[in-house]
């Protein structure tokens, strides 16, 4: 072995040496591969590299030669590491990043990171494959921007919109046919009776959404729009004084909280300018740092009254750090809410524990209620006593008398009393067929992947589209979110050196659905409930095709313009 193992090292050697600006070494020899990435590896007959070359007495093989041969870092901890099976459950707190579980789960397929087959078997080991099939996928031919000339339009589409429409749950329509037979043959009857007594309907899946957002059953409502939400709570928190008057948002946040924020200012007479504060990336920087949150709360915290900040930026795909805001906020004596809408769904949460005072969220992006879903709403259980509605209707009214039709207000506790109206059956049906998915795992599990999932796209992004200085002419693609994964969700926001609407175009002609966001931000999100490693690898295919064509156009725009 000794001899036969000597030669082959040497021939890996002298062809890496030879082809060291490619990502993926290896030899022939079966068991024994190179890789370059964020770290380097070997394997022969289940050895490591390096008890492989002492074996041998190739001692120019260990570890710190290697890293000197190809300039590349090397961890000893990564190095000896061998990934198994299991580390393909990603835990967003684990060391071992999604590419170290690519490039090794590769090494033992024998093929590249970017080779098709390391997707097949990402979805064939894939523990939760099986909820794709409670979605329905469009396929190809039935979205309205696609040109079938350029993309087979029997094929599933590449759907990554999920952050702004989830896909529809296959029992939406079964929910929604129950009740409407049930409205047809028992009329007013139906309040009452059935699965889902109308009257009580919102309640029947509230278990579910409490789990969802890691809080106690009483301290969540399902009503509303998300903004009519967020415009009750916050006529509740916002109480401003002589001394807390302010209230600190991030400064790109959705034009909804925008427009609440501006609008309870001016409600109570207030100078919008002197009293809204905008956290502002760093200059030359697209997200807000943590340090500098924080650093603004400390400064600015004794005047503020509430702090109200997205889960997930919206623009930026951004994960913001919730207990870390509440807690040095409340620190201060401020009020914390959160706009959850990019949040649910989409990562773990743990409103009770974390003590967040105040949340709204829609259920149409990641919870794929359908447009214009049911919203939801939370109120920490401690304000119960002393946070009250400013605004009551009729079913905010403890329910044991609420028939009594007395008009002498018993307000439920919390969130409760901020309810106004009966629930809307039909858009709890959409809910309630989402919520039953998210019931069959965890978000835990589903975190899991989505790390995994979401690591995949941005590895394949950065290796075939990183800015390559010694080509400017080569387009490239420039990750704007965050690259630590505790610090974002499944979105990728992306922007192009190439003109984006171009781009956009050409990925919706070729069966790709996603978002663009003006001035220069294509949003793209795989979601683990229904998105494959599949449609992460087919994006990747068709993004190539549409740059090709988008950068062709561009050439015979610049050259028409030259006569």
């Amino acid at each position: 072995m000794g001899e036969s193992c000597h030669l082959n090292l040497i021939r890996a050697l002298n062809f890496a040496m030879v082809t060291k600006k490619k990502k993926i070494l290896y030899t022939h020899t079966p068991g024994f591969w190179l890789t370059l990435g964020d770290h380097a590896f070997g394997r022969c007959a289940g050895q490591s590299l390096e008890k492989q070359a002492r074996d041998c007495s190739c001692f120019f093989m260990q570890r710190q030669v290697f890293a000197q041969k190809f300039h590349h870092p090397l961890s000893g901890t990564a190095a000896n590491r061998r990934v198994k099976l299991n580390d393909l459950k990603m835990d967003p707190s684990s060391p071992v990043l999604p590419a170290t579980i690519l490039e090794q789960t590769a090494l033992r397929l024998g093929c590249s990171p970017t080779d098709k087959k390391l997707a097949v078997y990402l979805d064939e080991e894939d523990e939760l494959k099986n909820l794709r099939e409670c979605f329905c996928i469009p396929e190809v031919k039935d979205l309205p921007p696609t040109d079938l000339s350029l993309a087979n339009g029997e094929e599933s589409c590449v759907y990554f919109a999920g952050n702004s429409l989830g896909l529809q749950p296959r029992k939406v329509k079964t929910y929604l046919d129950e009740e409407l037979d049930k409205w047809a043959r028992t009329g007013v009857h139906g309040h009452f009776s059935g699965q889902r007594p109308w009257a009580l309907a919102d309640e029947c899946i509230l278990d579910l959404m409490a789990e969802l957002v890691g809080a106690q059953r009483h301290e969540v409502a399902l009503m509303n729009g998300l903004t009519v939400n967020l415009h009750l709570q916050m006529l509740s928190f916002f109480k401003p004084t002589p001394r807390r008057y302010k209230i600190l948002l991030e400064a790109r946040a959705f034009p909804s909280d925008h427009y609440a924020v501006e609008s309870q200012l001016q409600l109570h007479g207030l100078d919008v300018k002197k009293c809204m504060l905008m956290m502002q990336p760093r200059e030359g920087e697209e997200t807000l740092r943590i340090d500098d949150i924080l650093a603004v709360i400390e400064k600015e915290g004794d005047s503020i009254a509430v702090i109200l900040f997205s889960g997930v930026q919206y623009y930026t795909g951004q994960l913001f750090d919730i207990p870390r805001i509440t807690k040095a906020g409340q620190e201060k004596g401020c009020f914390v809410g959160f706009d959850l809408a990019h949040a649910v769904g989409n990562v773990e949460l743990h409103l009770h524990d974390w003590g967040v005072d105040f949340a709204c969220w829609c259920s149409y992006k990641y919870l794929n209620s359908g447009a214009g879903g049911l919203a939801g709403a939370y109120i920490h259980e401690k304000h119960s006593q002393s946070i009250k509605p400013a605004l009551i209707g009729w079913w905010g009214h403890d329910f044991k008398t609420r028939f009594l039709m007395e008009n002498k207000l018993q307000l439920s506790k919390g969130i409760n009393g901020f309810r106004l109206s009966n629930p809307p059956i039909l858009l709890v049906c959409a809910l309630q067929a989402s919520l039953e998915v998210f019931g069959q795992t965890t978000m835990k599990a589903l975190r899991r992947k989505s790390v995994l999932l979401t690591g995949y796209l941005e590895y394949l992004i950065k290796h075939y589209y990183s800015e390559d200085k010694r080509n400017p002419e080569k387009p490239f693609v420039k990750i704007i979110t965050p690259s630590q994964i505790e610090e974002r969700g499944c979105q990728l926001t992306l922007s192009f050196s190439l003109p984006i609407k171009s781009v956009f175009k050409e990925l919706e002609k070729r069966g790709v659905a996603c978002d663009m966001r003006e001035p220069n931000a294509l949003r793209v999100a795989p979601v683990p409930l229904y998105n494959s490693f599949h449609d992460v690898h087919r994006f990747i295919e068709i993004l190539g095709s549409a740059i090709t064509s988008s950068k062709q156009t561009a050439n015979n725009t610049a050259l028409s313009g030259s006569y």
